[in-house]
């Protein structure tokens, strides 16, 4: 076949690059794919029909024509625009048959190199293939012998088929654009899912006329329903706890009749877990009545024992500061009784509330749930009292101590410590305070701790006991068992200390 060039007629020229037809061409996705059973099946057909060796159908672009089935000639794909018979065929004003019965004889086609040359066609008979009334391509038969006339009928069986290859290049078309957008909701359904599964949400959907529910896992496991098979209505409030099931009730009925968006909250009665139900109508009938209603269902867990475990803080917030606001008042009465000198009452009264503070400060820290008793040393003797030095010893196990244990050890300890600087061994040069603890677990489980002064002046106890040593003595008095025995000896003041502690 040789290399030859053909300039197409105009109207044939206008046909080719029709935008619309183009348009609809494009639209179906179908050049370039890969060969077509069905396709192959109507180009046999067609050759049988006519009992010709060639049948092709054929797709025509702008500047080629493109096989979509070729019988007859083997690995023939596309040819050039220029020097095809279908190009003809798309351009008969009134779309109908094409049939040359002697190539040589039509002045459009002797000098073909399809007529010329291989496979030296001289008969062609054509009909146009249409889609959304636009020619895209043939149907055609081909023939290496030239045929005195056609009979109407094969042409019309012909057409039938062009038909057929037009429904089925549509259908085809449309199937490919379903399984596109169904992978694409597939994919957004994947997507939605998984945000909803770590968002630990529940989602569901009610089929209010079948009665049925069809939801994800989560919806599942938080209402403890069984996996898989079908949910029933019936099932999801035999899943809530009877407490809050006739609320959930009514408030849904509530929805379906007046299209107002439904809240509640209920308890999964297989497990107790606080769940958040809303939920709202999406599509009604004609008549107005509710056919579909979808909606959530969150874990609330957290949120509502968070919600108990702030109202119990600020209970017993409530509780510790009422008891502060007397233990501060008693001790400013004591304080005030013991130093009538205004200055001299600001110093001791002001480390009081000092020790007061730090520890209601630990303590707020921790929600009030206890304070570790290193932190309680810490405070009174500073965050390195674990290193050694001349003058201190101290050091023991560290252990969590609940909110009275450590507001009461805290005020012993700094009326100790300012006792030592003030009268005792460290108000000299060469005094030193060891301090030691323990934890005692037989007969019950308890701290024991002892503050022993040496190298200090002598002291000897006092006959009327100050607002310090009074402090010392009772600054347990709200721990039940506790004790504390304090000795004036010649070497210095000591005390042991003992208070039970919980459980460990």
């Amino acid at each position: 076949m040789s290399e030859t060039k053909l300039t197409l007629p105009e109207d044939v020229g206008r046909a080719l690059h029709d935008a619309d037809r183009l348009a609809v061409l494009h639209e179906l996705h179908v050049l370039d794919t890969p060969p077509d059973i069905d396709f192959d099946r109507i180009s046999r057909l067609a050759a049988a029909m006519f009992g010709a060796p060639f049948a092709q159908v054929s797709l025509v672009d702008a500047d080629r024509q493109w096989y979509r089935a070729c019988f007859g000639v083997e690995g023939l794909t596309q040819t050039s625009a220029d020097i095809s018979f279908c190009a003809h065929t798309i351009a008969v004003p009134d779309r109908s048959p094409l049939t040359i019965t002697d190539m040589f004889g039509d002045e459009r086609f002797r000098d073909n190199p399809f007529v010329t040359g291989w496979p030296g066609v001289r008969f062609y008979c054509g009909v146009p293939i249409m889609v959304r009334g636009q020619p895209i391509g043939t149907v055609c038969v081909l023939d290496d012998k030239v045929r005195d006339s056609v009979d109407p009928s094969l042409i019309q069986h012909l057409q039938d088929l062009a038909e057929t290859t037009s429904s089925m290049l549509v259908l085809k078309d449309e199937a490919r654009v379903r399984a596109r957008t169904a992978a694409a909701l597939m994919r957004e359904e994947w997507r939605h899912a998984l945000t909803l599964e770590a968002g630990k949400v529940g989602s569901w959907v009610w089929d209010i006329p079948a009665g049925e529910i069809t939801c994800n896992d989560t919806f599942r496991r938080v209402l403890g329903l069984a996996d898989g098979g079908a949910v029933r209505v019936e099932d999801v409030a035999a899943a809530v706890a009877p407490a809050e099931r006739k609320a959930l009730t009514s408030k849904i009925i509530n929805s379906l009749k007046t299209g107002v968006d439904f809240e509640a909250e209920v308890r999964a009665l297989a497990s107790g877990t606080w769940l958040s139900m809303r939920g709202r109508v999406y599509q009604r009938d004609g008549a107005g009545r509710a056919m579909v209603m979808m909606g959530v269902c969150i874990d609330i867990s957290d949120s509502k024992q968070n919600a108990e475990h702030t109202k119990l803080l600020l209970r017993e917030l409530n509780h510790r500061v009422k008891n502060t606001l007397a233990m501060i008042q008693s001790v400013a009465r004591q304080t005030l009784r013991q130093n009538p000198d205004p200055q001299q009452f600001l110093e001791a009264f002001s480390g009081r509330l000092r020790t007061i503070s730090d520890a209601h400060l630990l303590l707020a820290d921790r929600d009030w749930s206890g304070v570790q008793l290193h932190e309680v040393v810490a405070a009174e003797l500073g965050r390195d009292f674990a290193v050694e030095t001349p003058r201190l010893s101290a050091g023991g196990k560290d252990v969590a101590l609940p909110p009275d244990h450590a507001l009461g050890l805290g005020l012993i300890l700094h009326e100790l410590t300012t006792n030592a600087h003030r009268f005792g061994a460290w108000s000299g040069d060469e005094g030193r305070v060891d301090l030691a603890w323990e934890i005692e677990d037989s007969p019950i489980r308890g701290l024991r701790m002892h503050w022993v002064e040496s190298g200090g002046p002598v002291v000897s106890e006092p006959k009327e006991l100050g607002l310090g040593v009074k402090l010392v003595k009772r600054g347990l008095a709200k721990v039940l068992d506790s004790n504390v025995e304090l000795v004036f000896g010649a070497d210095g003041v000591s005390a042991e200390i003992w208070l039970p502690l919980p459980p460990a």
